[in-house]
């Protein structure tokens, strides 16, 4: 079925409108590299260098705002290890894993179609 915002305010009449929450969350899953991140940490836990790797073209300052802000979304968890030199590893929250299981056919259905819509 497909999803309309009057399907959805049927049910929650407030729902992405301005002063909602759900307004807030899809800024933050929806950005340029949130999606990127997330669909990264689909794989499995990785080190920051890792992510940065996989997430071709993020700059540290961004990486490192997006991580905070998906950790704080609760969605990312952190894992700061005391060694010498520090290691940090990055996985998905439940929540997280179930915001990637839901964003998979949307990138699916990006990547299968980015150069038919990219041509025009």
């Amino acid at each position: 079925m497909m999803v309309s915002l009057k399907l959805l305010r049927s049910t929650a009449p407030e729902a992405l409108t301005a002063g909602c929450p759900s307004r807030v969350v899809l800024d933050h899953v929806t950005s340029k590299w949130g999606v990127l991140v997330l669909a990264a940490l689909a794989e499995g836990t990785l080190r920051w260098g890792e992510l940065r790797r996989e997430v071709d073209g993020i700059s540290e300052k961004m990486l490192a705002s997006t991580l905070r802000t998906f950790e704080g979304d609760g969605l990312v968890h952190r894992e700061a290890y005391p060694e010498i030199p520090p290691r940090v590893e990055y996985s998905l929250t439940a929540r997280g894993r179930e915001l990637c299981e839901a964003m998979s056919p949307l990138l699916t259905w990006v990547v299968d179609n980015a150069d038919a819509v990219v041509a025009g």
